[in-house]
């Protein structure tokens, strides 16, 4: 139990470093629905610990205010009324400070609960609640670049690590031979449930981009006109574009005749060579039109993520999000974590920037509606080889990527 109770701390220590020098200000803005308050996170990853584990499981453990399940619940239904999530940044109460001294006492409790020979099933269930808090440690460095990024200021914050990486062109490209690859997670780990059901799909011969599109390639199709041309958007992706003026990616600023992006340290002229990123599934997708190409789907990821340099963006795919074959939502509370959201969202695959270091596997499956960009997601290209280019470079290309026996 010792190295569950050192991960616990690592992971409860990271959320907080991560707000380590926001102001009280900071703590409390929601600008729209999609961003949560900074402190509603730490609140929230503490009531999960409190409600899943220490009340159910610790005996005489006393819940820190009786009003707090209330404030902190997100979305599960069966555990009773919440502020509603547009109402987030409406809670000036509980204090910043009352936040932290929830987390303290929720950390000393858990503590001690992992303490004690507690059951299998209680180790996964508190594994389930790290990984769930490494999920909003995404969340926050994404949600901490939306209020600051819409600050007028734009100020820099050092919280949050936005590597300089240059990628190449994305016109290189990976052979992949038709046939059948195994998808899903295998093995004794932690997975998450919409992971599971590891089944065979049939996959015809295909070509994935070694690289992710770069900012100088986007602003190559921002210059052809790409967010007039209707051809190359879904009915609804322009639609969208129309009726909230987009004209770029997030976070994007024209200034002076030059393109200009915020992050970390503050507005900065754009870097050509760096991937884009913020960018809906809308604008992927139309991107990809532009380029003659299409995005891989998830099963096209997964089958060549060995090959994929992993930490960079997250990559939209071509997929709805929809259940394995098999798949069925466990009882309670837990079953309302990933089931119910299979509806009108897009699939996303790898990791980002600000993904914590060992959360994701090639099998992990994130998942958005397709208008967001506030989370660091970029494009990877793909393109279905044409019948007389199966042959040749295409096939030498392909026999680098084999299907499995």
């Amino acid at each position: 139990m010792r190295e569950l109770r050192d991960k616990y701390r690592s992971v409860r220590q990271r959320s907080e470093a991560i707000c380590a020098s926001l102001k009280t200000e900071d703590y409390v803005v929601q600008p729209v629905v999609d961003v949560s308050p900074p402190k509603w996170h730490l609140g929230h990853t503490s009531w999960f610990f409190e409600t899943f584990i220490l009340l159910p499981h610790l005996a005489d453990y006393a819940c820190f205010d009786p009003a707090y399940p209330f404030v902190f619940n997100s979305y599960y239904e069966s555990l009773g009324a919440r502020v509603i999530r547009t109402n987030r940044g409406n809670l000036s109460r509980p204090t910043v400070e009352e936040v932290y001294q929830y987390r303290r006492h929720v950390d000393a409790a858990m503590d001690e609960f992992l303490c004690l020979l507690v059951s299998d099933e209680l180790k996964m269930l508190t594994l389930l609640g790290l990984n769930h808090e490494e999920q909003h440690q995404e969340l926050l460095a994404a949600d901490i670049k939306y209020i600051l990024g819409h600050n007028p200021l734009f100020p820099a914050y050092n919280e949050i690590t936005e590597p300089v990486e240059t990628a190449h062109p994305a016109d290189e490209f990976l052979g992949i031979q038709e046939g059948l690859y195994n998808i899903g997670y295998r093995g004794g780990g932690f997975c998450f449930d919409n992971e599971l059901g590891a089944h065979p799909v049939f996959l015809s011969a295909y070509e994935i981009a070694q690289e992710l599109v770069t900012n100088g390639q986007y602003s190559t199709f921002i210059a052809d006109g790409g967010y007039r041309k209707h051809e190359y958007w879904h009915a609804e992706g322009l639609d969208w574009v129309k009726n909230n003026n987009v004209h770029a990616p997030l976070y994007w600023h024209r200034i002076e005749g030059q393109w200009h992006s915020y992050g970390a340290s503050g507005m900065q002229l754009l870097d050509v060579n760096q991937p884009v990123t913020h960018v809906s599934y809308y604008e992927a997708a139309a991107f990809a039109a532009w380029k003659g190409m299409r995005l891989p789907t998830e099963f096209e990821w997964e089958a060549a993520c060995h090959q994929f340099k992993w930490g960079t963006r997250w990559e939209w795919t071509h997929s709805a999000y929809l259940p394995y074959p098999g798949y069925s939502r466990v009882a309670g509370p837990v079953g309302e974590y990933n089931g119910k959201f299979m509806v009108n969202q897009m699939v996303l695959r790898g990791a980002s920037t600000v993904t914590p270091p060992g959360h994701t596997r090639p099998s992990y499956r994130n998942f958005f509606h397709p208008q967001l960009r506030w989370q660091y997601t970029g494009i990877r290209l793909a393109r279905t080889p044409r019948p007389d280019d199966r042959s040749g470079k295409a096939m030498h290309a392909a026999e680098r990527t084999r299907a499995p026996e």
